[in-house]
C-alpha cells in the first residue's frame, strides 16, 4: 500500500519521514529524486544549463540548487518551465522506486505531492502541518535564506487550507520532537491497522 506524506517547506516532513523509517517503513523521496535526475551527465541537467545558462552548473559540474532556486521561485513561468521538464522524470524514478519497497506500506515524501498528481498514486494522504510563521522562521534559520525568499516559496506552494483539506491524517509539528514522533507513532499504527484489512 502506498502512502503519501506532504507538507509545506519548514514544515518538518524530513524529520517525519526519518521516524517513519525508524518504525521499518521504506521512504520513498521526491527530493532525492529531484536531484537524482539532474546529475552531471543527465539529460535533464544540459536542459537547465541551456534554459538558463552555463552560470547555473557550480565549478564541480553539479547543478547550483540556490541559484535555481531564486530564479523559479522569483519568476512563475520559469518555475513552471522547469516543472514540465522535471516531473516526468522524477516520477518515472519514484515508480520504480516504489515498486521495489517491500515494507508493510511504502511512504512515499513529496512537497509537491498533491500538486504533482502524485496523490492519485496514494491510498492516503497525510500532511504534515505547522503554522506558517513557525514555516518560515524554520527555513530561514535552516537554509539561510531571507524572509522575502522564504515568503515567496510558501506563497508559491499550496496554501495551507487546500493541503488539510486534502488530509486523510494531519501530523500536527508545532510541539516538539517528542510530539512529532508521538504523533507518527499513532498514525503509522492507524496505517498498518488498514494494510491488515485492505491488504495490497
Amino acid at each position: 500500500m502506498l502512502i503519501g506524506l506532504t507538507g509545506g517547506i519548514g514544515s518538518g516532513k524530513t524529520a517525519a519521514a526519518k521516524h517513519f523509517e525508524f518504525l521499518g517503513i521504506d521512504i520513498v523521496d521526491a527530493d532525492l529524486a529531484s536531484r537524482a535526475v539532474v546529475e552531471p551527465g543527465q539529460p535533464a541537467l544540459e536542459a537547465i544549463a541551456e534554459h538558463f545558462s552555463a552560470a547555473i552548473i557550480d565549478a564541480k559540474g553539479r547543478l547550483d540548487r540556490a541559484k535555481l532556486r531564486k530564479l523559479v521561485f522569483a519568476e512563475e513561468s520559469e518555475r513552471k518551465w522547469l516543472q514540465r521538464l522535471l516531473h516526468p522524470l522524477i516520477s518515472d524514478y519514484l515508480a520504480e522506486q516504489i515498486s521495489r519497497s517491500n515494507s508493510t506500506y511504502c511512504l512515499l515524501v513529496n512537497p509537491l505531492l498533491l500538486e504533482s498528481g502524485q496523490s492519485q498514486w496514494c491510498k492516503k494522504i497525510v500532511v504534515v502541518d505547522t503554522a506558517i510563521e513557525t514555516q518560515i522562521q524554520r527555513t530561514m534559520s535552516r537554509d539561510e535564506n531571507n524572509r522575502e525568499q522564504v515568503q515567496n516559496i510558501v506563497n508559491a506552494q499550496m496554501s495551507r487550507d487546500d493541503r488539510l483539506s486534502a488530509a486523510d491524517f494531519i501530523l500536527l509539528n508545532d510541539q516538539g520532537m517528542d510530539e512529532l514522533k508521538s504523533n507518527v507513532e499513532k498514525i503509522h499504527q492507524n496505517l498498518v491497522n488498514l494494510c491488515q484489512k485492505q491488504p495490497t
